[in-house]
């Protein structure tokens, strides 16, 4: 079933917004441990979009995010800088800058920071997780 996004009679406009993520707190999220901090720069809570979650993440050496697997979201994991191991059902993949992991509803999936420095990367989610 196609889903329709368009502006309907009597609906509140959203707004546009502009920011610079500087202004925006790191939180670490639960299931996510050691430093495995994130930015929320486009979502629900922060915006008025109804279907992104758009995060930059940073994860310390050690850092983690346990095994987990979302059952309607589609996720996209674009790495910026660092390296680590992410684990799609139970499958290795050693992450470095410029790769880029799309994960399906149903991969069950996580993150490690393996590397020296920093893991830089963004998430992008849709539709939207509370997570």
């Amino acid at each position: 079933m196609k889903k329709d996004y368009s502006m309907k009679k009597n609906s509140k406009k959203r707004e546009a917004v502009v920011r610079n993520i500087s202004e925006l707190p790191w939180i670490q999220y639960p299931g996510h441990h050691d430093r495995a901090l994130s930015k929320e720069i486009v979502s629900p809570k922060t915006t008025d979009s109804a279907i992104f979650d758009y995060r930059i993440s940073t994860y310390q050496p050690g850092a983690y995010v346990e095994s987990h697997v979302h059952q309607v979201q589609e996720q996209i994991y674009h790495f910026l800088s660092g390296q680590g191991l992410l684990i799609l059902d139970n499958k290795k993949h050693l992450m470095r800058e410029h790769d880029v992991a799309y994960i399906p509803p149903g991969v069950v999936h996580e993150l490690h920071n393996t590397g020296l420095e920093s893991l830089v990367f963004l998430v992008i989610t849709s539709p939207f997780n509370d997570q």
